[in-house]
């Protein structure tokens, strides 16, 4: 089922035996890392801190860290029957009979049916936060030792192209100063940078919402690599199967989930910028300390018993690999329909999903594997990809025995390897400057002679699958 809000998710969370309920009064300041952290890295259940130091508000942590937790968040019983229907609406014919123009209208009226409702109305602006207290009253985590101070997390931040009006929901880290007064991680090719960029040539504030919670459909979405001006909040509906409810912030011209726990409302101004960070980072590693804009504060509404959504990054696995493995089989068929030969894509949790892409291709022509590779790095978030690796259509990419094994006997250093320069994630600490360096290519397909394979290739070791079967028939004869 899906679910409207937080607190049904939570519901559905401990009903299925995926949540742990700490009653024990836990620190913000690194404590709840440790425990969130611990749960990560042994298949632990989601975590709602009930009594959290200095804050009367709870923290839900680790709610996504699991394959099972995910499809209960998206409503799937495997991430690839939500890429199945993207793809059959994007493979949609042109209809030709009486029948399939009714089958197609339907499919539309479908999605029609998913665009975002606007209320008058909303459980998010239940309460408003007054006497001073906005962001202390929050129980905002300080995650790492070496970290700039306490972060916001898990954001759903909106912002709108004052151009087209269009709105935009991404997820930025928030570094938070003060009681009034955040970060706003906005890396160079985020649409959040893209909206702050034209805010700054108009020399006008740039109006901005955040929201926490809501709908655990909307949470990932606002991670989703959507192509720009693509509603992130017609995508969760697309996901939860029914249109998510917006309300008019209370201080700012934006629309917010209106289900959301909490709702932080304020501006950033043209050219208001300090220095955010470090952060301990989901690469594992301390992302240095950086210029970014400066979020001020002008209003927090929340609903009634509100819960604090967070989460920890770090060296994987963690909670936040399970969110990008959706992403990876939810728009496999964008790829596929863009790079056709594509059959299988799998991202692995160590590459921390912007350093390294292995993908198996049907291949039917020479050179056609550094074709995909080139095809790749010019693809929206692909093309930070530091590594990629190109293998034939019979590999099972998600056995990692067989991909090295194949990688270290198909490839030829001198033949096989493109080295080229371009744009790298905003978080690659090996590159020699931020954003700019070394990305290899790796063609580990079986070669041609056109491909300067100067002898014939050899063939692959496999038994008679006769013989498989008459030992799988006379496997407990053998003892076994």
């Amino acid at each position: 089922m899906a679910y409207k809000n937080l607190h049904e998710f939570i519901v559905a969370l401990e009903k299925a035996g995926e949540l742990k309920r700490i009653t024990a009064e836990t620190d913000p300041y690194l404590e709840i890392t440790e425990i969130a952290d611990r749960m990560s890295k042994t298949g632990g259940p989601a975590l709602l801190i009930e009594r959290v130091k200095n804050s009367s508000y709870p923290v839900l942590i680790n709610a996504f860290g699991s394959y099972k937790r995910m499809q209960m968040a998206l409503d799937c019983k495997s991430f690839d029957d939500i890429g199945q229907k993207i793809f059959n609406l994007i493979t949609m014919q042109p209809p030709k009979t009486l029948t399939e123009k009714i089958k197609a209208l339907l499919t539309l009226k479908d999605i029609a049916s998913l665009t975002p409702k606007e209320v008058n109305k909303a459980p998010c602006h239940k309460h408003v936060l007054t006497g001073g207290t906005l962001l202390d009253a929050l129980p905002i985590l300080t995650c790492w030792p070496k970290d700039g101070g306490p972060f916001i997390t898990l954001p759903v931040v909106i912002t709108k192209d004052p151009e087209t009006g269009v709105q935009n929901a991404g997820m930025y880290r928030m570094h938070k100063f003060s009681n009034t007064t955040t970060g706003m991680h906005w890396q160079y090719n985020k649409d959040g940078a893209r909206h702050y960029r034209k805010y700054c040539q108009l020399r006008q504030r740039m109006p901005v919402a955040v929201a926490l919670g809501g709908s655990p459909a909307i949470t990932y979405a606002a991670t989703a690599p959507l192509p720009p001006d693509i509603d992130e909040m017609l995508f969760a509906g697309f996901l939860e199967g029914e249109p998510i409810e917006l309300v008019k912030a209370k201080t700012v011209d934006l629309l917010v989930p209106a289900e959301a726990e909490f709702v932080i409302e304020g501006y950033v101004d043209p050219g208001d910028e300090t220095i955010e960070g470090p952060f301990g980072d989901h690469t594992g590693f301390y992302s240095p300390a950086d210029r970014y804009p400066v979020f001020h504060v002008s209003c927090i509404t929340t609903r009634d018993n509100p819960v604090y959504p967070a989460t920890v990054v770090g060296k994987p696995p963690m909670e936040d690999c399970y969110m990008a493995k959706a992403t990876e089989r939810i728009f496999l068929p964008f790829l596929k329909m863009l790079i056709p030969e594509i059959v299988d894509i799998e991202l692995p949790l160590e590459g921390v999903f912007h350093n390294c892409a292995l993908v198996s291709i049907k291949k039917e022509y020479p050179g056609q594997a550094k074709k995909v590779i080139n095809a790749l790095w010019g693809l929206g978030q692909m093309a930070s990809t530091k590594f990629i690796a190109v293998f034939d259509e019979d590999i099972h990419l998600h056995d990692y025995s067989t991909v090295v094994w194949k990688l270290l006997n198909n490839v030829d250093p001198r033949r096989d390897l493109m080295i080229v320069e371009g744009p790298l994630d905003a978080l690659d600490h090996s590159a020699s400057y931020a954003n700019f360096g070394g990305k290899m290519g790796i063609d580990a397909t079986r070669k041609t002679k056109e491909e300067g394979m100067g002898r014939e290739w050899p063939q692959e070791i496999k038994m008679l699958s006769d013989i498989i079967e008459v030992v799988n028939k006379r496997w407990t004869e053998y003892g076994f």
